[in-house]
């Protein structure tokens, strides 16, 4: 999805009302803002896409790592960590990195899988968005070009786990944000679009369950519909699976608007970020509502916060406090937050 890889967004937000929540560490990120965590001695690690992987500690924030085009990052151990580098269509710099106390090394070519295996068959198009560590060396990537999630070993060796379906949807969503039939000028193809169309899985994030179990949350793609975005659920070990029917595949959660990332509690929770209310047509231009971070349990989810302007990404440490990052793709508005 080329939302992915923007540096900079025009968005129109209408009634956004955040309260009680402040930037933890005044940085100016280079932005755009993609990726957040938290690492084992409690402090936070941003994928600055502007720059690279940045630290904030102690009231102080600083470039570890220079990076330009990453998109997340995993916490393997102090100073130890992967990272994703994106790509997008027409890009081949899709890349897993090991990077430890600052020196940055590629483990795999994400986009010369790709281009070698394309399990999701339809165009060539890597954009390596999420990463978490998996036992034994291991990382998962949710790849938001392939519409896939990808494993790989110590040795940098690439497969596929799965991939994800497209899915029929209603453009009434998107008729309805773009004022159809007097829409802005430039939008008249909104429309003139048929009731329905087959909307790509765009698998944007990933996080692993107490259970083991891999969770993978989907951005649908054009024509951005609301309320139709999902949370997978891979049972772990899983090779080869074909979302839309393989029995190693559930959904944990639907009704989402445009996921872009996942992240785990300490207790078990679930929290799930979605972009806006609105969809990513926001993109095109059009009014937003703002985001939402949600906390779920096998019992459903609710809000943790809402009206949010662009948040991209979430993380809790381990007093199970919760962070965004906002305004993710504004140049010099991107900032972390702790939720209240």
């Amino acid at each position: 999805m080329s939302l992915l890889n923007r540096l900079s967004v025009a968005v129109c937000f209408v009634g956004l009302t955040v309260v009680g929540i402040h930037g933890i560490v005044p940085y100016a990120f280079a932005t755009p803002v993609f990726g957040l965590a938290t690492a084992p001695d409690g402090s936070l690690l941003v994928a600055d896409a502007g720059a690279g992987i940045v630290e904030l500690r102690k009231g102080v924030g600083n470039l570890i790592a220079a990076l330009p085009g990453v998109t997340d990052i995993a916490p393997i151990g102090r100073g130890d960590m992967f990272a994703t580098r994106g790509g997008g269509p027409g890009l081949t710099t899709g890349a897993l990195f090991r990077v430890s106390r600052g020196a940055t090394r590629q483990i795999a070519d994400l986009y010369a899988f790709e281009a070698a295996v394309n399990p999701h068959p339809t165009a060539v198009d890597s954009n390596p968005f999420d990463v978490e560590v998996l036992s034994g060396g291991k990382a998962l990537v949710a790849d938001a070009g392939g519409n896939d999630l990808l494993i790989v070993d110590q040795s940098g060796r690439v497969d596929w786990v799965a991939v994800f379906p497209n899915e029929l949807v209603s453009t009434a969503d998107l008729k309805a944000l773009a004022g159809c039939p007097t829409p802005p000028t430039g939008l008249e193809f909104i429309c003139r679009l048929p009731p329905m169309l087959s909307a790509q899985a765009v698998s944007t994030s990933v996080a692993i369950g107490s259970d083991g179990a891999y969770y993978v949350g989907e951005l649908k793609g054009f024509p951005a519909p609301r309320r139709e975005s999902r949370v997978w659920r891979i049972e772990p070990g899983t090779l080869h699976a074909d979302c839309g029917s393989s029995p190693a595949c559930s959904v944990f959660a639907d009704g989402f608007t445009s996921i872009v990332d996942l992240a785990f509690g300490p207790d078990g929770t679930l929290y799930v970020v979605e972009l806006d209310e609105a969809s990513w047509a926001i993109d095109l231009g059009l009014p937003g509502l703002g985001g939402t971070v949600n906390a779920c349990s096998s019992s459903g989810c609710s809000q943790v916060a809402t009206g949010l302007p662009l948040p991209m990404a979430a993380a809790v440490d381990r007093r199970g406090t919760v962070y965004a990052a906002i305004n993710a793709l504004v140049p010099g508005a991107a900032e972390v937050i702790a939720l209240p």
